[in-house]
């Protein structure tokens, strides 16, 4: 069909989605500066607690555990496991934004 409502091409027997398989430099950039925010908020909230003399049990376990951008490997910053896929790493252009990036449990400490 010919014109403004012509079908996709099909791929594999389905529609063509418009995902491109890689992340371009500009997405990289974004996301690596959403990353460092991340890292921005955990530093002032710890100086924060820490002027006061306080600690928090979630933000020490945050330190512990999760690496800031500058010590991610770009197979860490760029990919997430998926169990569904073939060599179990998903780009994470391709996975949805959630309000729960960590498992839930994480959130009961």
């Amino acid at each position: 069909m010919f014109g403004p409502f012509r079908a996709t091409n099909p791929l594999s027997g389905g529609l063509l989605w418009k995902i491109p398989w890689r992340l371009s430099r500009f997405q990289k950039r974004r996301h690596r500066l959403r990353l460092r925010a991340v890292d921005s908020v955990v530093a002032t909230l710890d100086a924060a607690l820490a002027k006061k003399g306080q600690t928090l049990e979630a933000i020490e376990r945050w330190k512990a555990e999760m690496p800031v951008e500058e010590e991610m490997l770009p197979k860490d910053k760029y990919t997430m496991f998926d169990r569904k896929e073939k060599k179990y790493r998903k780009g994470i252009h391709s996975t949805a934004w959630s309000p729960h990036d960590f498992p839930v449990d994480w959130m009961e400490c």
